[in-house]
């Protein structure tokens, strides 16, 4: 037992050992080994990521946010006929039986129909200040006879509509009340894609109902003068007007519009910003309408094709397809043709930029366009006009144009031409340019037609045939010749790329 015991306790003794010495050496080896940096991380990533809760900003914005019903009134259709005796006879002699007598009503004043109010709509808005402005989307407010407003505490207003912008789909209303919870606006500048956001507003008339989404894109260009905030919030009809929120509980946008092929949300929704919105209502509270000003171009996009006939870098500002006679453009200098970079100092980054800027600009202004004309850069001065509602353009009738005096083939580039008559000149209002009498293979392929009229080559201004002829003589036969040319009322670019 003794030597057992002793065995034992020499074991333990060992076991010891080898432990201390196995945790010394694990302690060197750690110190040995370099270490890995911590990664840095901010404040936001070392918080727990979860899903945010939005009730604080219900319970803060909510009573902000209005139900809009709208009413139309349409005449009644007249119930009393009176029946006349020779309907009567035609009764008895073909169906063998009197015409059922129809007791006649009094006549009724000017014997019009008395009016029937119908629903025509359900809407969003929100209250702007407590003295009981508020905003909405003008098109839930358009030719309505009656507006409703609800509160959240279900009180409800005949509302007066203060004024309505079609072009970008603001309008205002005003309410005879007083202490309400207005809105805060929020910034649109500070908005970033992917950040969370909320709308609150009655989709099919169902009254303060809350969904929420991320920021999927900013600065979509939808065609119109503002550009949208892009998000996947749900917002269906009878959202239209209500508020797009932000996580401070700011107003950040004005729920307008859906991306739907069946009337129903689709994660695509589209949002007014703020700001452009503010701007509007500002002038809508001051003078019931905006005012917008205008240069009188006709404008499109510039594609990576036109940039490259151009000589642009790369495809940027707005190309000039008319000028409107007699316009502020018109007498500021810039021609069809003329790529549109900057106005009054801001970049013009893609054609829907200018109709914003140039809009936003007060009438009477004077201010500097820079156009990027034959490979350089110019600065014009321009004053700006005000915006009227668009003329239709009136159609040219033509005749049978009189005979060239003179033509040219180009058969590398597809193109036949020939010189303007005087009367096509004064029919067109140009000064120069030739007349494409015919447009096959590369020509063709870069969308020129019969009845175009050239007026630049590689750049160079052609006047008629001979300059068109000494134009092309400077230019490589083997690389694409960049041409303007005019189709109508529009001036455009086409860059023929020969022998494809």
């Amino acid at each position: 037992m003794t030597n057992r015991s002793l065995s034992l306790r020499d074991t333990h003794g060992a076991w010891r050992r080898w432990v201390s010495m196995g945790l010394c050496v694990t302690a060197a080896w750690a110190a040995w080994i370099p270490q890995a940096p911590a990664l840095a991380q901010s404040p936001q990533q070392q918080a727990v990521r979860v899903l945010p809760d939005f009730t604080d900003l219900v319970e803060q914005v909510g009573p902000s946010v209005v139900n809009i019903r709208t009413i139309e009134r349409v005449r009644a259709p007249q119930e009393d006929v009176e029946i006349d005796p020779d309907m009567q006879e035609f009764f008895r002699r073909f169906f063998g039986v009197p015409m059922p007598n129809i007791p006649r009503q009094a006549p009724r004043p000017n014997n019009r129909a008395p009016e029937e109010e119908r629903p025509r709509g359900v809407g969003s808005g929100f209250i702007l200040s407590p003295d009981g402005y508020v905003m909405t989307n003008a098109h839930v407010v358009a030719d309505a006879d009656e507006v409703i407003v609800t509160l959240t505490d279900k009180r409800e207003f005949k509302a007066r509509i203060v004024g309505a912008d079609k072009r970008s789909d603001v309008a205002v209303v005003k309410i005879e009340a007083s202490g309400l919870p207005a809105v805060k606006i929020g910034d649109v500048s500070r908005l970033k894609v992917g950040e969370w956001v909320l709308a609150i507003g009655s989709p099919f008339g169902l009254e303060n109902t809350v969904t929420a989404g991320i920021v999927s894109a900013k600065q979509r260009d939808t065609g119109d003068y503002l550009p949208f905030i892009q998000t996947d919030v749900a917002i269906n009809p009878g959202n239209s007007g209500g508020p797009l929120i932000n996580m401070r509980g700011e107003v950040v946008g004005i729920n307008s519009q859906i991306y739907s092929r069946s009337g129903g949300f689709m994660g695509i929704s589209f949002a007014i910003p703020i700001d452009e919105a503010m701007r509007v209502s500002d002038q809508l509270r001051s003078t019931g309408h905006v005012t917008r000003g205008r240069i009188g171009v006709q404008i499109d996009r510039v594609t990576k094709d036109v940039a490259e006939a151009a000589g642009l870098a790369k495809p940027q500002g707005a190309l000039v397809r008319a000028v409107e006679p007699g316009s502020p453009a018109e007498k500021a200098g810039i021609e069809p043709g003329d790529i549109i970079l900057r106005f009054d100092g801001k970049p013009i980054d893609s054609a829907s930029d200018l109709p914003r800027i140039v809009g936003g600009t007060k009438p009477g202004t004077r201010s500097t366009v820079t156009v990027f004309r034959r490979g350089a850069n110019k600065d014009l001065s321009i004053v700006v006009a005000e915006l009227e509602p668009e003329k239709p353009v009136a159609k040219k009738g033509g005749g049978k144009p009189e005979k060239p005096k003179s033509a040219l083939t180009v058969a590398h580039l597809g193109l036949s031409v020939s010189d303007l008559s005087e009367a096509q000149r004064r029919e067109l209002k140009l000064k120069g340019g030739v007349h494409v009498d015919a447009a096959t293979d590369a020509a063709a392929r870069a969308g020129l037609r019969e009845g175009d009229v050239i007026l630049q080559v590689g750049n160079i201004e052609v006047a008629n045939v001979r300059d068109f002829e000494a134009a092309l003589a400077r230019l490589d036969r083997s690389k694409p010749v960049s041409v303007l040319f005019r189709r109508g009322e529009w001036a455009q670019y086409a860059l023929i790329r020969p022998g494809r």
